[in-house]
C-alpha cells in the first residue's frame, strides 16, 4: 500500500527520494558525535520535512500508522545535527544528539542485546 500524503517538503528532495512500496525511506540515527548507531525509524515525505524544520526527528509509525516525534512521550529526544541522503537515495542518515535511550526497550541502542557477530580482537 503507497503512502501518499500531503507535505511541504521542498519539492526538489522530494524528487530525489526512492521510496518503498509503501511510500517510506529508512532513516538511520547516529550519535553525531560519537558514531554510534541508535536506531531504524521509518520517515515519509511528511515525517522528513517536520524533521528538517523543527530540529527534531520525527518517524512514521508502520505499526500505529501515525507520526511520532522522538521523545514526546518518553523525554529520550533526538536533536538533529544534520540529515544526508546515500549515494542510491533510498536511506537517509540523521546524525542526532541523543537524549537517554534511543530504544523502546530503554537501551541506549537497539542494535546491542543482540550481537550475531561480535567485534573481533585485534590481534
Amino acid at each position: 500500500m503507497v503512502r501518499m500524503s500531503t507535505s511541504s517538503l521542498d519539492p526538489a528532495i522530494a524528487a530525489r527520494l526512492k521510496r518503498s512500496a509503501d511510500g517510506l525511506v529508512p532513516a538511520i540515527a547516529q550519535q553525531y558525535d560519537t558514531g554510534e548507531v541508535l536506531m531504524l525509524g521509518w520517515m515519509d515525505d511528511e515525517a522528513l520535512h517536520r524533521t528538517l524544520t523543527t530540529g527534531r526527528c520525527t518517524y512514521w509509525s508502520r505499526s500505529r500508522r501515525e507520526y511520532w516525534v522522538k521523545g514526546d512521550t518518553s523525554g529520550h529526544f533526538q536533536h538533529v545535527k544534520s540529515v544526508a541522503l546515500d549515494c542510491d537515495a533510498d536511506t537517509l542518515l540523521v546524525k542526532v544528539d541523543q537524549v537517554g535511550a534511543a530504544c523502546h526497550t530503554g537501551s541506549r541502542t537497539c542494535f546491542d542485546a543482540d550481537v550475531l557477530l561480535p567485534t573481533a580482537e585485534a590481534e
